[in-house]
């Protein structure tokens, strides 16, 4: 008989003005066993963990802990419970020692003063428990990323804690720091910790857990052991039935020519020799799991983060021309997965936001004309159809779908021949995303060649006419419009693009 879980969440439910976070989601985490959690983004997992980790409160349910109740009203009486975190985003104070950093809330005294042998003691002590032999003395900045995520585990192994929540931890890891981190996560599941893995690399999951639960719309839609499973089997949970809309029609300009040629694209550990085609007039489907590289590749493309290598050639009026990534962000629109932090100006006006990008074509001797300004502004804010009382109410103030095509707006304006969106319809409701789709499909029929990252596969199935499957950062496979929602959700759990013709 299965010993009764250390951790068990039951029936919990919590919600945020105008959205469900949480709807009766259940997990369940054993002792000396690896509890994977996974789902798609929004699904409810970063709700879940902020709830167990007494950031966020409960709406509804119960948390037992050894089979007893607890509240965890607060990050102390969390790990008093005995939760311990590590964190995607490491949290570490690059400038102090090792030792410094696994005891900086809890330093060891004798008399006033901080017992600086018995810090370097206990945390040589953890760090071989971690197998790691790195001198507690060692300054953090010069650390590797791998070392100081060992860092951040034994400061969270300091307190003995009896589960351990892993959030993304590979996501920076090479392959070598990866191996080292999972021999570490067996060794502590030898020890008898239960540990809580949260991951969108499939390939992770069925190589480290033993058990797998899967959120979908706040929701537990699947909890049982990995080996019950099949990869295939596991993406479509996390993905839902697909019952998709009609594909939105469209007439396609004559013979379109490519547009935009990106060749051995690389990152170091992001973007992994990328290579693609955009053609004028067609809407290419970016299709991959969130941490696969898709806001990565784009965001490179456009000169926002750098790259190692590759080289872009932009194809207009017959004639092809070698650009950089900086030169190709001038030239093209990008529209943000972030449209609250990245792109929109929450403190200017409607009409201010959709002609900044613009500036240089309403402006004489270097002064806006306030008249052109506003005719601009206007003519973007008919076209799209935004809801507001003038186009001098603060952005800030209206709905996300108008925020949106605010947004789209700001580069419409400027009418450019390429459009990157990056999860354009995220958080919108079904009306909303429906009337940014068509957007889409009405600027490719004018000729707008567009990169599109969905992590809703019904709407990219609605407006693609062919797919980028993209997998840890690299290109696997290029699927026509006519591929099935069953290849696509394939394609996601393959880590080799021979795999994919099989």
């Amino acid at each position: 008989m299965m010993a009764a879980p250390f951790l068990r969440m039951r029936d919990i439910s919590k919600a945020f003005p105008g959205v469900v976070a949480l709807d009766r989601a259940q997990l369940a985490a054993r002792s000396g066993a690896v509890m994977a959690l996974v789902g798609a983004n929004g699904a409810g997992k970063s709700t879940l963990m902020n709830i167990l980790g007494g950031i966020v409160s409960r709406d509804e349910g119960e948390v037992f802990v050894a089979e007893r109740p607890v509240a965890l009203r607060t990050p102390i009486e969390s790990l008093q419970a005995g939760m311990g975190f590590v964190q995607q985003e490491l949290n570490s104070l690059p400038t102090m020692s090792v030792a410094e950093n696994i005891f900086i809330d809890a330093f060891p005294r004798r008399l006033a003063a901080i017992d600086t042998g018995v810090c370097n003691k206990r945390s040589r002590e953890l760090l071989r428990r971690l197998g790691s032999d790195l001198d507690p003395r060692a300054v953090v900045g010069d650390l590797s990323v791998g070392d100081r995520q060992l860092v951040e585990i034994a400061r969270a192994l300091r307190r003995d804690p009896r589960l351990l929540i892993f959030d993304e931890p590979t996501a920076s890891l090479s392959p070598r720091e990866r191996k080292r981190l999972f021999d570490v996560m067996r060794s502590l599941k030898a020890q008898g910790v239960a540990i809580v893995y949260i991951s969108h690399f499939i390939d992770e999951i069925f190589e480290i857990a033993d058990d797998v639960t899967v959120l979908r719309n706040g929701r537990t839609v699947f909890s049982g052991e990995v080996a019950s499973l099949s990869k295939v089997e596991l993406v479509r949970h996390m993905l839902g039935s697909l019952d998709y809309e009609a594909r939105l029609q469209r007439r396609r300009p004559a013979e379109p020519g490519v547009l935009l040629r990106v060749a051995s694209l690389k990152r170091s550990g992001i973007i992994d020799d990328v290579s693609f085609t955009l053609k004028a007039g067609e809407v290419v489907g970016l299709w991959g799991l969130l941490g696969a590289g898709r806001t990565e590749l784009m965001r490179a493309l456009v000169g926002l983060d750098p790259i190692d290598a590759g080289a872009i050639h932009w194809s207009e009026n017959g004639a092809t021309v070698r650009i950089g990534p900086a030169e190709l962000g001038r030239r093209a629109g990008f529209v943000t997965e972030d449209r609250r932090g990245e792109g929109l100006f929450l403190a200017m006006s409607v009409g201010e936001n959709i002609v900044m990008p613009n500036l240089r074509a309403i402006s004489r001797l270097g002064l806006v004309r306030i008249g052109e300004q506003r005719r601009s502004a206007a003519r973007m804010i008919e076209r799209l159809a935004i809801k507001t009382s003038s186009q001098d109410q603060r952005v800030a103030t209206l709905s996300g779908g108008n925020q949106q095509k605010a947004v789209f707006a700001r580069w419409l304006a400027g009418a450019p021949k390429l459009l990157l969106l990056d999860e354009p319809t995220r958080g919108l409701d079904v009306n909303a995303k429906t009337e940014i789709l068509r957007l889409v499909n009405e600027l490719a029929g004018a000729g707008t060649a567009v990169l599109l990252v969905s992590s809703e596969l019904e709407e990219l199935t609605r407006v693609c006419d062919r797919y980028l499957v993209i997998v840890r950062g690299r290109i696997l496979a290029e699927l026509p419009e006519s591929a099935t929602a069953e290849q696509l959700i394939s394609a996601l759990s393959l880590t080799d693009p021979r795999e994919i013709a099989a």
